[in-house]
């Protein structure tokens, strides 16, 4: 198969012609014309307005050659009337039979031909929408935010219609005006794109020239005039639904399945012309997919990301991200993480059974957001979770208030920012809960950025503080989490049992080249105190930390001979804690490379070291141990996108400890595009690791001294994630999603820490006696969920879901292959839920 397809690689590497790049510089400016009748949404040009409408033709290519003259000529005309925005596209094509009419499900980019309208309505230069589609009449919507950020869990209400003809193909948009944001005035100028992909050539043009050399999206628009007489719409969209839900209930030895009726309700209420209120009422999320299958054997928590569409849409105006850097691609931490609204009940383990609920009931949330013409931007949510209760009426989650606030300012069209965020959580705590969970929580903090020199530099940084609050129990719980860990024998931080509160702060800054030329770089600084604590609504791994990186890339945009696009990134980080103990000093290097036949290599690899770092977190509250040499290399193929097999393979190794701990990983996966309508994926996830000082345990013997233990842990892994998506057409789709998940391992070598510090990777350890057997575990997982998603009417959908479920965990590392494993996962009780929803949509 590699053989395969390294020929398929580097096959027509032949030289891509010169590019014929426009010497006069490209029109940026239009005019909207005013529909006396509003036009028939088909597809077609025959409607009046479309006779007197002035044509935008100046598109130019932007990838893979950025401004040159395009190989198919494209004309749009863009109307509006009272109630709606209309654009009609014609894409001219001398081979229309050559077009692929793929359908897929809304908002999933098939390999087909795409057009796409982009409005940035308010005219900020920061935000916008983009409404997409493709021949066969797929559409697709994202909001931007932040200049180039997309939110693709904005779902619009619009209409587009698509024809092909001798010509090549048009697509005619009717947007309406209740959809988008703008200021009262008696005329308007909205930013307009329009962007055409060529998918059998690969290549990208638009109207006006996007330039890739610049950073950003809705800052290059076109501005288009001759909005007049415009009133701003008073939105109000109200959508009840109805659900049925049966799913499995474990009861003793046996189980139950319960019938469950439920609704609730969806609003949508145009505040005023820039402020939208987004409300729900007992929201059910039953049809979003299953979290991913995994086994964390570390201290931190792990991060999945948001699935639910009301926290999704507009949480772009609610976001600061903290320690986010190139280096470290943000590593997912934020103030505001949406996932807590709505957990897992905290104390389940300990006062909840099998029959106590998996997620906490949201009573209900409302959002408040918009942008003003000014440049401001604000973001107000707040929710409320109910009671959840376990065994004897025991409370495992308590009544819980999470509020959000966030308000920007924009200064120089966009190019420059200032703005502010506060969270705050209160809860509801008993007797049950006191002690375990916090009562209170609130964080505060305030950013900036500032771009210069043409806007190819930027200056950002961030200044943040937090405090929680609760009884010096569940204070003294915070303090020694993997998060803060005060009781390290070995820190100089005061741990206090009787406190009732901790604070603390966390900065950032940070300077970048974003734009212009061939070179971008980055380099930061970030700073977390001990005592900063954002879980209650946001998601920190650690505190007590601080880095500072640098990242350069050299990237060639413009194809040469024997690549479409490349890119060579450099990455250095030093990491401390605040004492000023070092945790790492790394390197990384990375290469992209896209070649001319429109497949991938991806390559890399990291040295962290030498040997005078410290972990102050292995030993989970004990002393810093001493760490050696990390080495790890990394590559990838992918095929292109436009075959009808696209396959891929990742590879990954790693080794530390002196070549004593070790890891392998292979993930190859295939897409098949069966036909119009079918196409799927399997991917195959295989691991094995070798780890010779995995924390085991802290065990506190009869004297009162605490034995830091770890083990060499040998670990297999193996997991399947498979899809099949149908579509019948672009209102009704079938997926099915599945993924079984086998993590086994066993320990050896049960050693306590003797000199955690030694400079001998020996010395730092002594055997163990008290651990007794060492432990084994086998643990298994099968995932999987069906949907169908029918769109009845624009905006109201019926959804048909089941999941089903099973996992086991055996206290030994067994006999049994992977295949026999998976056997024996599914003769495990199964949960099953079947659950038919149905909403209306109602607009005012």
């Amino acid at each position: 198969m590699l053989v395969a397809l390294s020929i398929g690689l580097f096959q027509a590497t032949a030289a891509i012609p010169a590019a014929h790049v426009a010497a006069a510089p490209p029109e940026r400016r239009a005019a909207a014309v005013r529909a006396d009748h509003s036009p028939v949404v088909d597809g077609r040009d025959d409607d009046p307005v479309w006779r007197v409408a002035d044509p935008i033709t100046d598109f130019y290519e932007f990838d893979p050659v950025e401004g040159k003259l395009p190989r198919f000529r494209t004309e749009a005309k863009i109307a509006y009337d009272s109630r709606n925005l209309y654009v009609f596209v014609r894409m001219f094509d001398p081979e229309p039979d050559k077009l692929l009419r793929l359908l897929s499900r809304r908002d999933v980019r098939a390999p087909t031909d795409q057009v796409k309208v982009m409005v940035d309505s308010y005219h900020d230069r920061r935000s916008g929408f983009q409404f997409g589609v493709n021949p066969a009449g797929v559409k697709r919507d994202i909001s931007l935010f932040n200049d180039s950020g997309e939110d693709v869990a904005w779902d619009g209400v619009w209409d587009v219609a698509t024809t092909i003809d001798s010509l090549g193909w048009t697509a005619e948009f009717r947007i309406p005006l209740s959809q988008l944001r703008y200021g009262a005035a008696d005329s308007h100028t909205f930013g307009i794109g329009i962007w055409r992909d060529i998918e059998r050539y690969k290549e990208r043009v638009s109207w006006p020239s996007y330039q890739r050399s610049q950073v950003g999206i809705a800052s290059q628009l076109g501005e288009v005039t001759g909005f007049e007489g415009l009133t701003s719409p008073r939105r109000v969209e109200i959508s009840p639904y109805l659900l049925t839900k049966n799913e499995t209930v474990f009861e003793g030895a046996g189980t139950r399945h319960p019938q469950r009726l439920a609704g609730g309700v969806d609003l949508k209420f145009g505040v005023s012309s820039n402020l939208t209120l987004d409300a729900t009422v007992n929201p059910d999320f039953g049809q979003v997919e299953a979290d991913p299958a995994q086994l964390n054997l570390s201290a931190f928590e792990t991060f999945f990301g948001e699935r639910r569409p009301f926290f999704i849409e507009g949480g772009s105006l609610l976001s600061m991200r903290v320690n986010c850097y190139q280096v470290r691609d943000c590593g997912n931490e934020r103030l505001f993480y949406s996932r807590r609204i709505g957990r897992a009940p905290s104390l389940s383990d300990a006062y909840g059974d099998a029959t106590s609920p998996t997620g906490t009931t949201i009573l209900g949330a409302a959002k408040l957001t918009g942008r003003t013409p000014g440049g401001w931007s604000v973001g107000v949510l707040e929710a409320v979770t109910g009671r959840e209760v376990g065994t004897g009426d025991r409370t495992i989650e308590p009544r819980t208030s999470y509020t959000v606030g966030r308000l920007t300012k924009d200064f120089r069209r966009g190019s420059s920012g200032v703005g502010v965020i506060g969270t705050m959580v209160q809860r509801d705590n008993d007797g049950w809960t006191e002690d375990a969970l916090r009562s209170s929580a609130v964080v505060g903090g305030v950013d900036f950025r500032h771009r210069f020199a043409r806007d190819q530099f930027e200056l950002s940084g961030q200044l943040i503080g937090s405090r929680v609050s609760g009884t010096s129990a569940a204070i003294a719980a915070t303090q020694t989490s993997s998060v803060h860990y005060f009781q390290r024998p070995d820190a100089d931080l005061e741990y206090d049992p009787t406190r009732t509160n901790l604070s603390g702060t966390a900065q950032q800054l940070r300077l970048a080249k974003v734009g212009g030329g061939k070179v971008r770089f980055e380099t930061s600084y970030q700073r977390v105190s001990a005592g900063f604590e954002i879980n209650d609504l946001g998601f920190l791994r650690r505190a007590d930390w601080q880095a500072q990186a640098t990242w350069l890339q050299l990237a060639f945009n413009r194809p040469g001979r024997f690549y479409r696009m490349f890119a060579w990134n450099v990455n250095q980080w030093s990491e401390w804690n605040t004492e000023g103990l070092l945790l790492e000093r790394g390197f990384n290097t990375n290469i992209h490379l896209g070649l001319p036949n429109n497949w991938w290599l991806r390559a890399g690899g990291t040295l962290s070291g030498p040997g005078d770092a410290y972990c102050d977190r292995c030993a989970r509250g004990g002393p810093a141990v001493r760490v050696d040499d990390f080495r790890s290399v990394w590559g990838g193929i992918e095929g292109d996108s436009r075959m009808v097999v696209i396959p891929s393979l990742w590879l990954n190794a790693g080794q530390r400890d002196r070549g004593r701990s070790q890891s392998y990983s292979i993930d190859p996966s295939v897409r098949f595009r069966v036909s119009s309508r079918w196409s799927s994926s399997v991917g195959l996830g295989v691991g094995w690791n070798e780890d010779d000082r995995q924390w085991y345990d802290n065990v506190v013997d009869d004297g009162g001294t605490t034995h830091y233990t770890f083990a060499r842990l040998t670990q297999r892994t193996a997991s399947v994630v498979g899809r099949v998506d149908y579509t019948a057409s672009p209102d009704l789709t079938v997926q099915l999603y599945l993924q079984p998940f086998i993590s086994k391992g066993r320990f050896s070598n049960i050693r306590e820490l003797a000199d955690p510090r030694a400079v001998s990777y020996d010395d730092r350890y002594a055997p163990y006696q008290g651990a007794g057997d060492p432990a084994e575990f086998n643990v298994k997982q099968f995932r999987s969920n069906a949907v169908v998603r029918w769109e009845y009417r624009p905006g109201s959908v019926l959804f048909l879901v089941w999941q089903h479920g099973r996992f086991d965990r055996e206290t030994r590392y067994g006999e049994r292959s992977f295949t026999g494993d998976i056997g024996a996962l599914f003769r495990t009780p199964a949960t099953n839920t079947l659950l038919l929803k149905m909403s209306y949509w109602i607009d005012r």
